[in-house]
């Protein structure tokens, strides 16, 4: 096949399915990799990659859970959640590869997550925090299937739709540097966040993150093929020998230590499948307070994927002119699927994950990729040791020059607009201030609502965008109304 130049915005991919009337590779036609200007190879390679960037998720989100206790005080088992957490997002992401046909990978969310942990749990027992889990799912769906989310997502403006692109960037850059340890939050220091250990670089892992974000940097402008992707495993080998040779502290490493594991083979757990009560919650929890944390489930499930879609799908080259996502439906209704199936198997709601992006800039395009990221997802269930592999600051430095890559997209809001550089900008910025995809979308909605209000200009404003506006007011607002019910 040949190499084609990559998709882009500014090079979009002819509509349709390319080549009608030629006879074309299974592959090809199934996913259109012609019409998307990518390859078999560049597909594999960023499906691999984006496996390799969100792999520590599935270390992560167990030690999230596993350390919480319902309100009757039991615990989840690591080891059952970690199989079940691989399994729900290997199952996902290729479902999202067959039906949505996009580089986009699902697992458990980092938005979701806390709150079924802290806001659930504590309320409920874990089999009916995991069914309103469930219910927020099939809530989502219900939006896609009736044509309402891709209706929210069509009434954001153009400038909107740019900008949670470019704060996913800022957010995802964020991410990889606190998570290297390069930024650090000290609750004693002058400043919210610094350099580092109180100004000072001084550990293994940032001086792993480091190097690996040089090589990585230099392999990407020279153009080498798989640039991320040997940069994390360059960073990955690394590590395990400074892991060996200076016995770094563990609890420096981050979820994931560096170390070869001394079985590669685990057998799955499934202890946990379908352990899940749907509407116990209400009636344990009270149906205020359940409702109260359903809304939040829906909210950030329904903002957080819906920032990511866009803002991946724009790096992907899969946007039209207007910022609108051909077959949208069919992702959104996945993306609503991998809720359901998260909260069945408890191993919290499945969405699309910003690290999505680091195997877009390898070049992957179509469902290809994710069919390649999910099925190595799913192969984790049987050899879990190998999740434990690469530490946080290897896969760290690829989010980081993802981010710089997303940043780009900047350049195509008008900025000497009024009425759109206050609400872009509180998008930007929001999402990395704030570490949530949601606050930055809510923020840039109400702005743009109230700046053409002010200004008188009522009939531009899309008429759901008073709804959501409303709906946002209602969500920053939302532990004072819970004070004024009597939740804890």
């Amino acid at each position: 096949m040949t190499e084609t130049r990559p998709t882009t915005p500014e090079n979009p991919p002819p509509p349709g399915p390319s080549g009608a009337g030629t006879s074309r590779p299974a592959l090809d036609r199934l996913f259109d990799l012609t019409g998307r200007g990518t390859t078999v190879a560049r597909e594999v390679r960023g499906g691999v990659t984006t496996f390799v960037a969100m792999a520590y998720l599935v270390v992560l989100i167990p030690l999230i859970i596993g350390d919480a206790k319902d309100v009757t005080g039991a615990t989840l088992d690591p080891a059952q959640l970690t199989t079940m957490v691989a399994l729900s997002a290997g199952l996902t992401t290729i479902m999202m590869g067959l039906v949505g046909n996009a580089p986009m990978a699902m697992a458990a969310g980092l938005g979701v997550t806390p709150i079924v942990v802290f806001q659930a749990a504590p309320h409920m027992t874990w089999p009916q925090a995991m069914g309103l889990v469930v219910i927020e799912g099939v809530v989502i769906v219900v939006f896609a299937l009736t044509g309402i989310r891709q209706l929210i997502m069509d009434a954001i403006p153009l400038a909107l739709k740019q900008a949670i692109g470019v704060g996913i960037g800022a957010f995802i850059a964020l991410i990889g540097l606190v998570d290297a340890g390069f930024v650090g939050h000290h609750e004693t220091a002058s400043t919210a966040l610094g350099l580092g250990t109180f100004g000072k670089l001084a550990s293994w892992p940032v001086l792993v993150f480091c190097l690996g974000l040089v090589l990585m940097l230099v392999l990407f402008v020279r153009r080498v093929p798989g640039a991320m992707l040997i940069g994390i495993v360059a960073a990955t080998v690394l590590a395990i020998v400074i892991n060996e040779v200076a016995k770094v502290a563990p609890a420096s490493w981050g979820p994931v230590v560096p170390e070869v594991p001394g079985s590669i083979f685990a057998t799955p757990d499934f202890g946990l499948l379908f352990e899940v009560d749907l509407f116990g919650g209400f009636a344990r929890a009270g149906i205020v307070t359940a409702t109260v944390v359903l809304f939040t489930l829906v909210l950030s499930g329904f903002f957080d994927a819906m920032g990511t879609i866009l803002g991946v799908g724009e790096e992907a080259g899969m946007t039209d002119a207007e910022g609108r996502l051909p077959g949208l439906s069919r992702i959104l209704t996945v993306d609503g699927f991998g809720a359901i199936v998260g909260g069945g198997v408890n191993g919290s709601a499945n969405t699309v994950v910003v690290e999505s992006a680091a195997g877009v800039a390898e070049g992957a395009r179509t469902g290809l990729a994710s069919l390649v990221t999910g099925g190595l997802l799913t192969a984790l269930i049987f050899v879990t040791p190998l999740a434990g592999v690469v530490p946080v600051g290897a896969a760290a430095p690829a989010l980081v020059l993802v981010g710089a890559l997303m940043m780009a997209h900047v350049r195509k809001i008008d900025w000497t607009d009024s009425d759109l550089a206050a609400p872009a900008f509180l998008t930007i910025v929001l999402m990395p201030f704030t570490y949530s995809i949601t606050v930055g979308v809510a923020a840039g909605v109400l702005a743009y609502t109230i700046v053409k209000l002010a200004k008188g200009k009522i009939r531009e404003i899309h008429w759901l965008l008073y709804v959501l506006s409303a709906v946002f007011v209602a969500y920053f607002a939302l532990h004072p109304l819970e004070l004024l019910l009597g939740i804890d």
